[in-house]
């Protein structure tokens, strides 16, 4: 018997579904969810207002054109994909192109304060892989802006009362209940394999709970890391992806890591220098001189090496990422073109971000955000000395897998419960969290925009699927979720008491603080801007020494409340799962697309790699790469390959040289194609 549409099930219970992750993506998810009638248990590591999405500081591409330079829908779904490396699947690109500037309107009506023109129009900026103004922008804190406008528009779901088939409100019952600073431990699936709930840790009580719901939506964001020090929150372990993974979920695409070019080195964590910078002019240059001492301000133009404009004048300082992170990776690293650093009295792997050529004001007007974190972290002031940056770890391509179903136009169908889909029925995930919409290399402002058609996908993709159930989460026996609710508890109760006997000598007890940062710098090292396959056997390696090694961690913390080292031990554990995915798929794809860079095989491969890196979790240390696997969204069974969609775009060759690149042929050579 089908579940049908009903709010309430056995006993009075509310038919919930369950959205893990506070940021835009979770937020969007929420809000589609509660639009269409579904009641939403909103469940966060932290704080919403702290979620990573507040981090970003540059922009939301949309293709308004209100600079009247011929920008289109069209053209971003080129420049995505062409930027991407063309391993992105087409229609979720198209999708979300088609939909962008609704999304941007959409938010300024929700009082995102976006920067404006003299004639009160949205004001657009460029960014990388574009020649067009495309980002709008609220200064340099546009995602804390959008965050905090979708915050307020959930916020109001928490006072409104679910409403049962008749349109009668029932008391006490919200459409959103928020669980703050919680932390996600696994799905509960039922004797199918069908995603039924999940079970969670109040990092106050400590209390482990299990969550029903006719669906889980992941919205976790990226797995930083695992790469120890990056542009991304401490948040970002990649934990909730990890679990999954081991439970059944295929995981896509994780070797590619994007390295912003642009961040401030430090000891602790890498503070990003969004990529707005340049996109208002500033330009990125060495002395010519590799012996030049001089403070920057006193080296005259002629003497500066503008790298980005020599190597790339179509596109200058505003080439894509991947090729801006690798040019000053190339400059400092190979030919010790660094800069000179008085502290250290050596050339550092550095280059200067220069923006004292731009009046203060408009700095002050577009950018006072990121460069007042300059100016607090470095002790300098931007607006008048070129800022010292280095290439950081910013972003994860890979993620989750996730389904799609295209229509007739080549976009989304509108509704499929196979969109934002995992490999485990009823799971979903949507944001940073999956791998769908930006291939081999994500171009800059994209993020947020993904972030937010995506939650807009889900929303709409959930409810469907959950009117098709043919048996309600809340019709499933409660043995199953206590069951998933002992198993983690127990996990728990081990890291808690493991290594705690007296027959352990201290030289066999291992930190779990010492091991992720021996986890960070070892894949920091080997498998991130340059990637060597003789190097990445050794990363193998060394991680499995490390699987072994976070057996002896000791827990640095036994407080019945509160306690922080035992969720980070679980983290942990996570993370080394998920850098095995990352490594073993940089080791298995010989060639060079987006943000995997092998210096071995320095071009694209279409004829063996134009495809996509599919895993499964095959036991401890064991990495299963699949060409296809069946799993079963609402009732059907769909079959799945490592093909990738490209029938909107025709892979070409990726070159930077000369300005308009990315889209000038690309009409033309689709109609060649097609005839």
């Amino acid at each position: 018997m089908a579940a049908k549409n009903m709010i309430k099930r056995e006993g009075g219970k509310i038919r919930r579904v369950v959205v893990v992750g506070g940021g835009l993506a979770g937020l969007m998810t929420t809000i589609k969810l509660c639009e269409a009638g579904v009641p939403v248990d909103l469940v966060s590591l932290v704080p919403v207002k702290r979620s990573h999405s507040a981090c970003a500081q540059g922009g939301i591409n949309a293709s308004v054109n209100t600079k009247g330079e011929g920008d289109s829908a069209q053209i971003h779904l080129e420049e995505t994909a062409y930027g991407g490396d063309f391993l992105a699947n087409q229609p979720p690109v198209k999708g979300m192109a088609d939909a962008a500037p609704g999304i941007v309107h959409m938010l300024d009506r929700m009082g995102v304060p976006f920067n404006r023109t003299p004639e009160g129009l949205l004001d657009f900026r460029r960014f990388g892989g574009t020649l067009y103004h495309r980002t709008a922008f609220a200064g340099a804190t546009t995602g804390q802006q959008l965050l905090y406008a979708l915050d307020e528009q959930v916020r109001r779901y928490e006072v409104v009362d679910v409403k049962d088939e008749l349109g009668v409100g029932i008391p006490g019952e919200r459409m959103v209940r928020k669980f703050e600073h919680w932390d996600f431990l696994g799905a509960v699936l039922d004797e199918a394999g069908t995603c039924v709930g999940c079970v969670a840790q109040d990092l106050k009580s400590m209390q482990i709970r299990a969550f029903t719901g006719d669906a889980v939506v992941l919205a976790t964001g990226g797995c930083g890391m695992l790469f120890g020090r990056s542009t991304m929150s401490v948040i970002c372990t990649g934990t909730a992806a990890s679990a999954v993974y081991q439970q059944g979920a295929v995981y896509a695409n994780g070797e590619f890591i994007q390295v912003h070019p642009t961040a401030i080195p430090g000891a602790d964590k890498l503070r990003l220098i969004s990529e707005s910078a340049r996109g208002e002019g500033g330009r990125v240059w060495v002395p010519k001189d590799v012996r030049d001492r001089r403070d920057p301000k006193e080296i005259p133009e002629r003497e500066r090496d503008y790298i980005l404009e020599r190597m790339y004048p179509g596109y200058g300082n505003l080439v894509p990422r991947d090729i801006a992170s690798r040019a000053i990776f190339k400059t400092c690293f190979h030919e010790r073109r660094g800069v000179f650093s008085p502290d250290t009295g050596r050339n550092e792997l550095e280059v200067y971000l220069d923006l004292t050529h731009k009046d203060e004001k408009f700095l002050r007007d577009r950018l006072a955000g990121v460069l007042e974190i300059y100016e607090k972290f470095a002790g300098v002031d931007p607006y008048r000395n070129p800022m010292r940056v280095f290439p950081a770890v910013h972003y994860s391509m890979g993620g989750l897998w996730v389904d799609f179903e295209a229509d007739a136009s080549g976009s989304l169908k509108v509704g499929s419960p196979r969109n934002q889909a995992t490999s485990i029925p009823g799971l979903y995930a949507v944001g940073e969290v999956e791998y769908q919409y930006h291939g081999a290399n994500r171009l800059g402002a994209n993020s947020l925009l993904s972030c937010l058609y995506a939650g807009m996908v889900a929303g709409p993709a959930v409810a469907s699927y959950r009117k098709g159930l043919r048996r309600s989460a809340f019709d499933v026996p409660r043995s199953v979720f206590e069951e998933a609710e002992r198993r983690h508890e127990a996990t728990y109760q081990r890291i808690l008491t493991q290594n705690r006997m007296e027959k352990h000598s201290e030289g066999d007890i291992e930190n779990a603080y010492r091991l992720h940062a021996d986890l960070g710098e070892l894949m920091l090292r080997d498998c991130t801007i340059e990637r060597d396959n003789g190097l990445l056997s050794g990363v193998l390696a060394e991680l499995g020494e490390m699987e072994e090694r976070v057996k002896r961690v000791r827990c640095t913390d036994a407080a019945p409340r509160v306690n922080q080292g035992a969720p980070f031990v679980r983290h942990l554990e996570n993370m080394i799962v998920l850098a095995r995915v990352v490594a073993e798929g940089a080791m298995r794809r010989d060639e060079s697309r987006g943000a995997h860079f092998k210096p071995d095989f320095p071009q694209r491969n279409d004829a063996e790699w134009l495809r996509t890196t599919l895993v499964q979790h095959a036991g401890p240390g064991e990495v299963r790469f699949v060409r296809s696997f069946d799993y079963v969204c609402a009732g059907e069974r769909v079959h799945v390959t490592d093909a990738v969609d490209t029938s909107l775009v025709v892979p070409r060759e990726r070159r930077y040289e000369h300005a308009g690149a990315a889209s000038a042929k690309s009409t033309a050579e689709q109609e060649g194609a097609s005839s």
